[in-house]
């Protein structure tokens, strides 16, 4: 955990009892032109939103998906790991490929947790505790039809001046492919929920997805574990 200071653990556990209040969510409109189901098949989503533990959390427990993984997206360097993506000069952003069913919840709804409970888009190049690009938010539109609702639905939000600051997310093309992250940072949540990052961070996350999106909740999370079983 060398990207999370020994500084901020001692303040995570100081507060800790605080956990439900760190973590703001915000109600806001579903996007007017959704992506509806229009695929046979599986899609995937790529999002980047500060650390990818919490991201991860957030939609293992959302039904219609099947797999949520960490990862790292958006650099321009052939590689990624986490050792030289935590410098934060490869332009990778610490990212989750989430798989999902089109026909049980859309992409325009992947969109909305996105905003209102999985991070704050307005925070430029940070998230929470954690700084640098690689913590930037971004939407990585897998085709046209994807990148159209996200540009539109974060148009949609800054006209109606959802959130008090602009929102700074980016929607660019992944210029590489997708690199999985180590093995022990998949389902990382699941496995330290008593770890003071995940329980003041990233805990509050999913029990605010539970209360505001009470539609798409799912209460067994879809864990990379169980994934590669079925694969």
């Amino acid at each position: 955990m060398k990207h999370r200071s020994a500084y901020l653990v001692a303040a995570t556990l100081a507060f800790a009892p605080f956990a439900a209040s760190a973590e703001s969510a915000m109600t806001i409109p579903p996007p007017a032109a959704d992506g509806q189901a229009h695929s046979a098949g599986p899609e995937t989503a790529v999002l980047a939103g500060g650390c990818f533990w919490g991201i991860q959390a957030v939609y293992q427990h959302v039904k219609g998906v099947t797999n949520a993984v960490s990862g790292y997206a958006g650099g321009a360097q052939k590689d990624a790991d986490y050792e030289t993506v935590s410098s934060g000069r490869t332009g990778h952003a610490e990212s989750v490929k989430v798989t999902f069913d089109p026909h049980q919840v859309s992409y325009g709804k992947i969109l909305q947790i996105y905003f209102s409970v999985a991070h704050d888009p307005t925070q430029l190049n940070r998230q929470g505790p954690d700084t640098g690009t690689q913590y930037r938010s971004e939407i990585f539109p897998q085709n046209e039809a994807q990148a159209k609702v996200a540009k539109d639905y974060i148009a949609q939000l800054d006209q109606a001046r959802v959130f008090k600051r602009p929102i700074v997310t980016k929607t660019d093309s992944m210029k590489t492919p997708f690199y999985t992250a180590e093995a022990y940072h998949q389902d990382y949540a699941i496995h330290h929920p008593y770890q003071p990052y995940i329980v003041f961070n990233d805990a509050p996350k999913v029990e605010n997805l539970k209360k505001m999106f009470p539609d798409v909740w799912r209460e067994q999370p879809a864990t990379v574990a169980e994934a590669a079983k079925t694969n």
